[in-house]
């Protein structure tokens, strides 16, 4: 699924293939981005820079025009020479950019928008990202902070929403969520009034150094539109890549302890954890888990 780092190297790809390049040729199946392009065509424009904020996907062109898009769970951008056979069927097109040598193709993007920068700046989501964890401004203090004011207006959010929630730290999702809480010793379920500064200092931290670790590769003028499985442990057995996710029921990789799985927040979004690696803080109702025993069988809900 697209978190921060797939749309970082897709905005890195797309700048070396179409950015700083005249703008040849331009397709949509989108009303609005059509309606657009037919009242200022995109054509003859400049591809002026590519970026990622968070995860979103921004492309500007000359003449104040930006192109807007969120890939949510499903969409991506793809890149083709001219004349090279699509991977995916027409159909699931959403929008392609043409330029000399290359198409940039919007494959069932469920967000595009076209922007002005001022427009832009009265959009609803995108001025009101947290610190972009993949920023060159980003620092740890920077997200310790985020998260610490985060905390102190909802004590009572649960850490591994607030994790991703887009507001408080820009490039998160359901993965980095639970290896992040994970790796810091924080039970994905406690409240943010639980949280220590050192902890938070350690997850932002451990956000920071795994989301550049999944964006290396930076080096040259290469055009690289795939990077392979996102890894967390340093492992790159396929099996091995990820100390939490995905393995409900299985050891952990560092105490033995059975993985647990659990439904979590308005999204009800799967959050994994290691009872015994991060256990519970704070009053109420621990989660399933709670001080768990070795167990080897298939548990959670």
């Amino acid at each position: 699924m697209p978190e921060g780092d797939t749309i970082f190297r897709a905005a890195r790809a797309l700048q070396r293939a179409i950015g700083g390049k005249v703008v040849t040729g331009f397709e949509t199946g989108l009303a609005p981005l059509a309606r657009v392009n037919d009242d200022t065509p995109i054509i003859g424009r400049t591809v002026e820079s590519v970026e990622s904020r968070g995860k979103w996907c921004l492309i500007h062109f000359s003449g104040d025009l930006i192109l807007v898009t969120h890939m949510l769970m499903s969409g991506s951008w793809h890149i083709y020479r001219t004349g090279e056979r699509w991977r995916m069927p027409h159909r699931a097109m959403r929008a392609v950019i043409h330029v000399a040598d290359y198409e940039a193709v919007a494959f069932n993007v469920p967000v595009a928008e076209f922007h002005t920068a001022r427009s832009l700046e009265r959009y609803t989501q995108i001025p009101k990202l947290g610190p972009d964890i993949l920023s060159d401004d980003f620092t740890v203090e920077a997200g310790a902070k985020r998260l610490a004011e985060y905390g102190a207006a909802n004590p009572n959010a649960e850490i591994a929403v607030a994790l991703l929630n887009q507001r408080v730290l820009a490039g998160l999702g359901n993965v980095y969520k639970s290896e992040i809480a994970f790796i810091a010793g924080v039970n994905p379920f406690r409240a943010m009034s639980t949280i220590s500064p050192r902890e938070r200092e350690q997850m932002a931290e451990f956000a920071q150094s795994y989301m550049q670790a999944n964006v290396l590769d930076g080096s040259g003028d290469g055009i690289v539109t795939y990077f392979g499985n996102r890894r967390t442990t340093g492992n790159s057995n396929r099996d091995e890549r990820l100390w939490v996710y995905g393995r409900q029921g299985e050891e952990c990789r560092r105490c033995g302890a059975t993985i647990m799985m659990r439904k979590q927040g308005e999204q009800a979004r799967s959050t994994y954890w290691c009872p015994d690696c991060q256990p519970w803080v704070g009053s109420g109702v621990a989660p399933i888990g709670k001080n768990s025993p070795k167990r080897r069988g298939k548990v959670g809900c």
